[in-house]
């Protein structure tokens, strides 16, 4: 039996909640990509040019400070990675958590929550970011309000 680890980041617990069904539906560890200086409403303020999340954004090379690690990402086959979507893909601060590790030969499997944007740019973003020998799937938007059933159909299509 293969072992499952969901890890998100959650600005303001939407994902969190999503990322807790998906856990307790898949009997998966979870981990929470904590920043390590966490983001306030001002830095989360995308009307504004100067906040850090806009600045983190129009950076591709950014990579924000996570608070913690994995202590053993061997021990997992797939990984869920679940995030908001901003500017139309995942945060950077997941950027960093991909950076973090090697994927080679495990199967990620991106998810999101987000009101009306897709996963599929972050999804291919992710891809280029951990290269071909890991396999990517194409991931699933998910309302912030996503049940354990809803989430458990999702992974019983995915063959999990």
């Amino acid at each position: 039996m293969s072992k499952v680890l969901v890890a998100y980041f959650s600005a303001t617990g939407n994902t969190a909640k999503v990322a807790a069904e998906l856990a307790k539906a898949e009997s998966a560890d979870l981990f929470e990509i904590k920043p390590e200086s966490p983001y306030s409403a001002a830095d989360l303020d995308y009307t504004n040019k100067t906040s850090r999340s806009n600045l983190e954004m129009a950076d591709e090379s950014c990579r924000p400070a996570i608070s913690g690690k994995v202590d053993d990402m061997t021990q997992y086959d797939t990984i869920f990675i679940g995030f908001p979507v901003w500017w139309g893909r995942e945060p950077s601060i997941i950027d960093t958590f991909l950076d973090g590790y090697s994927f080679a030969g495990k199967k990620l499997i991106p998810f999101c929550t987000s009101g009306g944007s897709g996963v599929d740019k972050a999804s291919a973003h992710i891809k280029g970011i951990v290269g071909d020998a890991v396999e990517v799937d194409a991931g699933k938007r998910l309302g912030a309000e996503a049940s354990e059933e809803e989430v458990k159909l999702w992974t019983e299509l995915l063959g999990l």
